[in-house]
């Protein structure tokens, strides 16, 4: 059995927000983005065809804040065409911006991309570690819905942004763990108490023990005390604290894209400073959605439709939301030094890979799941005999001594 399962005590994931995979990591070749997509375009409102440029900027270009909620994505996936039969033509990316400003130049920038030399720590752990090609947040819509799948492998039927009731007997999967063994532990790290997700009073749950803040994140990771597992939050607003301000690094549009990778780096730079954190740890970074911004490949189907249903009224379509198929392509990206330098995984995952792998590594088998996540593949496997073990990406017999550095603020 590879060494690195069986050192594995530690399970980190850092969610960021709103880019898609073409935008951030379409100009690495080889590996399914839009530099080796060809002949992909949209057509504007003259019905001129729009090509893709490496011209995305750090910050002030998508602005208004490209339109991520369910009748917009359904736009850009399908092209405006409604009914049986339509195909994902992934062409209504520039029509769905345009609605929002009617200016057509501005229409233009949602195909922009980033170069891969500007975005240096996230295009390197792409190279250096394991890249996910097919991961795809879990419904073809906003935050809120999307990320109750990393927390709970399902959004209770919500495709919104409102508040969802949790239903029994599906729990978090921060709560599974504790629950199940109180040697586990699990928590939420939120970036401070001005600047948290909508979904940490919903997890809350008279459970703070099951939350710390970032700067407690860091320090778990330097002490070599982090939990069994991690779910890291970035900074999702400016804000003013005690030791100035604090600029948002979630790199949620029109926020500073090089904020987001300074945070990336610092996540990383603090799991691989303490040797012993770092054999015995794997760090997931990945996006909630795609936030409006182009993606070349059409979502897929969904094996088997989930057990809750939207209504009619919540996806603003007219027509219930049967969980069926997954959203838009989102950056994904396994980092460990166990991992194989420019491993590209081309296997279908979402949000519900994430409470899948978790439970499935540090519980085994668990009955109270969603349909979804009992489909869900995972990232790692197990090293009990349960797992495909030709699919583990932890896969080397001797850990690596060539993994990159960062500078980062100590």
């Amino acid at each position: 059995m590879p060494p690195g399962l069986d050192k594995l005590q530690h399970i980190v994931v850092l969610m960021m927000e709103n880019r898609s995979f073409d935008h951030m990591l379409g100009s690495l070749e080889g590996i399914g983005g839009i530099d080796d997509a060809g002949a992909y375009r949209n057509p504007d409102v003259n019905n001129n065809k729009v090509v893709p440029q490496a011209l995305a900027d750090f910050q002030g270009q998508l602005n208004p804040d490209p339109d991520h909620h369910f009748p917009a994505v359904d736009l850009q996936i399908y092209g405006g065409a409604t009914g049986e039969g339509r195909t994902e033509t992934m062409d209504g990316f520039v029509a769905s911006y345009y609605h929002q400003q009617e200016n057509a130049q501005q229409a233009q920038k949602i195909l922009y991309y980033f170069p891969k030399e500007k975005l240096p720590v996230l295009t390197t752990l792409a190279t250096d570690f394991a890249v996910f090609n097919r991961w795809f947040a879990s419904i073809p819509g906003p935050t809120i819905c999307n990320r109750a799948f990393a927390h709970y492998g399902t959004s209770f039927g919500r495709v919104d942004m409102n508040p969802f009731d949790v239903i029994e007997p599906i729990k978090s999967i921060y709560t599974r763990l504790v629950t199940a063994n109180p040697k586990h532990k699990a928590k939420v790290y939120y970036y401070d108490t001005s600047s948290s997700s909508m979904e940490v009073p919903n997890l809350l749950q008279n459970q703070p023990d099951q939350f710390g803040t970032y700067d407690q994140f860091l320090s778990d990771c330097d002490k070599n005390m982090l939990p069994d597992y991690s779910f890291v939050e970035p900074n999702y607003s400016d804000h003013d604290t005690d030791d100035g301000e604090e600029v948002a690094n979630d790199q949620h549009p029109d926020h500073d894209v090089l904020a987001g990778e300074k945070l990336i780096a610092e996540v990383y730079t603090h799991i691989k400073g303490n040797p012993q954190t770092w054999s015995s740890t794997a760090l997931l970074v990945v996006y909630d959605e795609h936030g409006g911004i182009f993606d070349h490949v059409p979502p897929p189907k969904c094996p088997n439709p989930d057990s809750f249903k939207s209504s009619q009224i919540d996806p603003g379509t007219g027509q219930a939301f049967q969980f069926d198929r997954l959203g838009v392509r989102v950056p994904a990206i396994l980092v460990s030094p166990w991992v194989q330098k420019g491993t590209v995984v081309s296997r279908t995952f979402d949000h519900a890979s994430i409470p899948a792998t978790v439970t499935k590594f540090f519980l085994g088998s668990y009955p109270h799941v969603s349909q979804r996540e009992q489909d869900a593949d995972v990232f790692i496997e197990p090293n009990d005999g349960s797992g495909n073990m030709a699919n583990n990406l932890l896969s080397l017999n001797v850990m690596r001594n060539d993994c990159p550095d960062f500078k980062v603020r100590s």
